[in-house]
């Protein structure tokens, strides 16, 4: 065997927007031509040209409606698999291009995103891609485009609940997304991305106090101290720079940064990215810390040689030395640092949710 697991290029995936795009196209062609092509190539932002193979196709009294299936690639997503169907419709003369949302798709009801309240959750990029591909049909590229285009994501509005829409103010389904067309595996933008919107609508409502989790326990916790709206919470990850960047250019009022221990540890050691590939918990140095709490040096070496920061947190837990409010401590100062002009507050929660720093 030669090489590492890292060193395995991972399969690229299509993404909601280009899935809607091939659709669209598809059945546009169909509904002018009474015949669908199957596979459908579309064309990319960036001039990559891929074919998908429809799953449906149906041709009505002035409608043609197909399908595909999305592919993700290599990534976990959780909209792989999932049916991307796309409905067009005639219009009259001078209505233009009109999206609809159909099942599975959500609507935007909150500002702060780039699609206005009341209107289907297909963002700016895969509307631009969908239109240029209904274009290229076209005889005469530049002649108006009268039609309803309804796109639909089957089970689409069970799939939202795993997503961050409820808390965005998208109800009812998926957000119709990608820039480019293409997912790109284990991508951080996505996940960046979604942090900036929460921002961005958190702002625009008038929310004055959010909170950053680096986990669902750490979300739960942090949400019932301070008894925060759904859309006050950001789903931060590993992703602490993401926000504090983010937040110095866009700031509110307060911020909460709510994780473990081992991650806000990093945190306070100056980590802005927490992931478990990309920082360390320098124990050595959490056992210094340690030390000038008034630790002795048994603890010192016993913290020193641990395997995990919560094995380092229980020998001082038992030796009566307060580390997780000292690691609060220097994780603010870390934070503040980043994002001045912020009144940030640290909370270091256990694995049962029980706070153990912070919340003053």
């Amino acid at each position: 065997m030669t090489g590492k697991p890292d060193d395995i290029r991972l399969r690229r995936g299509w993404t909601t927007g280009a899935c809607a795009a091939a659709a669209a196209r598809a059945a546009f062609c169909a509904l002018r031509d009474r015949a669908f092509p199957d596979p459908v190539t579309i064309r990319l932002p960036r001039g990559q040209t891929p074919s998908f193979k429809l799953t449906e196709q149906e041709i009505g009294d002035g409608f043609a409606a197909a399908a595909v299936i999305k592919d993700a690639g290599d990534d976990p997503d959780i909209t792989h698999g999932a049916t991307v169907r796309a409905r067009v419709a005639a219009l009259p003369a001078g209505s233009g291009l009109v999206f609809q949302a159909g099942e599975g798709v959500g609507m935007v009801t909150k500002p702060g995103l780039p699609i206005p309240p009341g209107e289907p959750a297909i963002n700016p990029k895969p509307r631009e891609i969908i239109e240029a591909n209904l274009r290229d049909v076209l005889d005469a590229p530049g002649a108006p485009l009268d039609l309803a285009v309804e796109i639909s994501v089957p089970g689409g509005a069970a799939l939202a609940e795993k997503t961050w829409n409820p808390r965005l103010g998208i109800v009812g389904g998926l957000s119709i997304l990608g820039t480019t067309g293409i997912v790109i595996p284990y991508s951080c933008s996505a996940w960046i991305h979604s942090i900036h919107r929460g921002i961005d609508v958190a702002r625009a409502t008038g929310l004055t106090h959010v909170a950053g989790a680096t986990g669902k326990t750490s979300e739960v916790a942090v949400r019932r101290l301070y008894d925060l709206p759904l859309e006050a919470m950001l789903d931060m990850g590993d992703f602490a720079g993401g926000l504090l960047k983010y937040l110095r250019r866009h700031p509110v009022d307060r911020l909460t940064i709510a994780g473990g221990f081992a991650k806000l540890g990093k945190l306070a050691q100056g980590h802005l990215d927490l992931h478990s590939s990309r920082s360390q918990l320098d124990l050595e140095k959490l056992a210094d810390l340690a030390a000038s709490l008034g630790g002795d040096d048994s603890l010192h070496a016993a913290v020193a040689g641990s395997n995990t920061g919560a094995e380092a947190l229980s020998h001082c837990s038992a030796a009566g030395i307060p580390i997780a409010q000292a690691v609060a401590r220097q994780a603010r100062e870390v934070a503040l640092a980043a994002c001045p002009g912020v009144d940030i507050d640290i909370l270091i929660v256990d694995r049962d949710g029980t706070i153990l720093a912070g919340g003053g």
